[in-house]
Order: structure tokens, then C-alpha cells, then sequence
């Protein structure tokens, strides 16, 4: 069997891992907007600025609430138990070794996929 992405086995559990990979650079990308709402917030010295910045900052507060609550109730993020956050960070890293051992440009592009439709002409 030639070890590339378009084998149906590589390719198992895929769409999972990219949608925790994707929802975790979102909730970190939050978490970011909030210390920045803070930092504004802190140094900011005219009152309407700092309610807009408390407005941002409540915001982001609760988007960041709301993707961690779907990350911990799909299984992607486990605040309250580091143990098994660690697994998670690890089968994560195993994932991303197995993905960059991968020929993401075989030589031979031409094997049907699973959803490949051979037209009745040929």
C-alpha cells in the first residue's frame, strides 16, 4: 500500500482532528482578543472608550465561554482533568507526525477514490 493522503485509511478520523484543530486556534485566538480588550481597558483614559472596551471585553469573555463549553462537550478539551488533556495532547502530536511523514505530492495521481465515477463510454 503506498503511504499518501489518498488512501481511505490515512484519511480516517480527518475531518475530526482539523475540527478540534480549528476550534482550539479559535478559542486561542479569543483568548487573545480578551487580554488585548484588558490591556485596552486598562490603559485607556477617556470613558467612552473604556465602556466600549468593557463591552469587547465581555463579549469575547462569553464567545470564549461558549467554544470551550463545545470543546468540552465534544471531547476536545478537558480543563478538569489534566491527565486526560495530556492523552489528548499527545494522540494531537502523534497525528501531526503522521500527517508530516506523508507524500502530500505522490508521483502517481491517478488511482480511483472511494468516490471516483467511471462514465459508461469508456
Amino acid at each position: 500500500m503506498i503511504k499518501d493522503y489518498l488512501e481511505v485509511e490515512n484519511a480516517e478520523g480527518m475531518p475530526e482532528m482539523a475540527d478540534s484543530a480549528l476550534a482550539l486556534e479559535f478559542l486561542m485566538s479569543i483568548k487573545t482578543g480578551v487580554r488585548n480588550a484588558a490591556t485596552a481597558l486598562s490603559e485607556t483614559a477617556t470613558p467612552d472608550l473604556r465602556e466600549a472596551f468593557r463591552v469587547q471585553l465581555e463579549a469575547g469573555l462569553a464567545l470564549h465561554e461558549e467554544v470551550s463549553n463545545f470543546m468540552i462537550k465534544k471531547g476536545w478539551l478537558h480543563p478538569y482533568n489534566l491527565q486526560d488533556q495530556y492523552k489528548m495532547d499527545l494522540k494531537s502530536i502523534e497525528g501531526a507526525l503522521m500527517i508530516g511523514k506523508m507524500d502530500l505530492f505522490p508521483g502517481d495521481t491517478s488511482r480511483l477514490g472511494m468516490m471516483a465515477q467511471i462514465d459508461d463510454d469508456e
